[in-house]
């Protein structure tokens, strides 16, 4: 693709030396360059221009860029910051653009910027949803996979996995797949990471659909801080529509850190000696009152048997919340999660499966 481009920075020399930079690259025509945005705004239809570079460094700069993405809905919005900021960066995905890149870029970095924001889908912040469970073999791991499989066959948008359960994740195992990177690598490289370069760590089971393992050795798990852990998930939300985090079991740093911080909870417990419902409601209560801002907890009761809606009302009898979704026990499913077949041998028909449909129906329509 031919790009026409128009640079609007605060700092003149700074513009013109990107100018000088875009001008030497194939496929690139730089049109005018410009240091207020009213005036880019208001002369630039005479270019007919398909891209914007706009400096995201300016408050004033980062205001204006809306009216850009709407005044010139065929051309590519870009907002360029002189270091790699989070917090700009999600401001800058609200307004519409497709991606904010760093000023020291090479040309090639600009198609792979928009690229990758296109490739992402809606330029929406992203979708982040965790996966909790008071104890293990609960079946949260088995539900994020099912649900990022679903999603991403109704939405064709990209959807990640990371698995955050550091010391014993095993969501490779439930792909078959073996990740050249895990987040140990993603964690020792973060502060030189841009989208860009962190979309490589992920592993791709299939179209759309991502992996961030987690290590490989269970003492590795000590290299990862709640902190380092929530700047992956951020930056991973430039890069993927719909992030599914698979939490380690039972309350710690990062499971606290990362429910706080994600847009979404699944309390995720198994129907299995009975106390499960104390469990969930003593997990409830801790999320209820740590949650200050309103954030919603979905409680989900995996092998329940009879799975019927007389079980679900005695389940919520017993905690004292409304129950999300209730699952039944289906052991040849998760006998193919746990074998690896998951993606190969799905049964489409399942009760199980035709549940997470519905669940996954209301995660995208934002009902949950």
């Amino acid at each position: 693709m031919n790009y026409r481009v128009i640079i609007v920075d605060s700092n003149k020399q700074q513009s013109e030396t990107m100018s000088i930079t875009i001008r030497g690259a194939k496929n690139f025509e730089v049109l005018a360059t410009y240091t207020s945005p009213d005036s880019a705004l208001g002369q630039s239809t005479i270019y007919n221009p398909n891209l914007f570079l706009i400096d995201a460094d300016h408050p004033d700069f980062m205001e204006m860029i809306p009216a850009f993405v709407d005044t010139f809905p065929n051309a590519e919005v870009l907002a360029m910051t002189s270091g790699w900021n989070s917090a700009v960066a999600y401001e800058v995905q609200k307004t519409g653009a497709v991606g904010t890149i760093l000023k020291s870029y090479r040309p090639e970095e600009i198609e792979e910027t928009i690229n990758l924001g296109k490739k992402r889908g809606k330029t929406d912040p992203a979708r982040s949803i965790c996966f909790f469970s008071p104890k293990g073999r609960a079946g949260r791991t088995t539900l994020a996979s099912l649900l990022a499989l679903n999603i991403v066959e109704k939405t064709q948008e990209t959807v990640a996995l990371i698995d955050a359960d550091l010391q014993f994740g095993d969501l490779p195992i439930f792909f078959d797949i073996e990740p050249q990177h895990t987040i140990v690598d993603a964690v020792h490289d973060i502060k030189l990471l841009t989208p860009i370069a962190f979309a490589s760590y992920f592993h791709e089971i299939k179209k759309n659909l991502y992996m961030l393992s987690s290590p490989d050795r269970p003492e590795y798990a000590e290299l990862i801080d709640a902190e380092t852990l929530i700047e992956i998930i951020k930056l991973a939300g430039h890069c993927f529509r719909y992030l599914l985090i698979d939490l380690p079991a039972g309350f710690n740093p990062i499971s606290l850190a990362v429910s706080n911080f994600v847009d979404t909870n699944f309390v995720v417990s198994m129907i299995n000696t009975g106390l499960e419902g104390e469990h969930m409601r003593r997990s409830l209560d801790m999320f209820r009152e740590r949650s200050n801002l309103g954030k919603a907890n979905y409680p989900i009761f995996t092998r329940v048997n009879p799975c019927t809606d007389e079980e679900r009302f005695k389940l919520e009898m017993q905690i004292g919340y409304p129950l999300t979704e209730i699952f039944p026990n289906e052991y040849n499913l998760v006998s193919m999660a746990n074998s690896g077949r998951i993606m190969k041998d799905l049964p489409k028909n399942s009760v199980l499966v035709k549940r997470i449909d519905e669940l996954s129906n209301k995660i995208i329509s934002g009902e949950l």
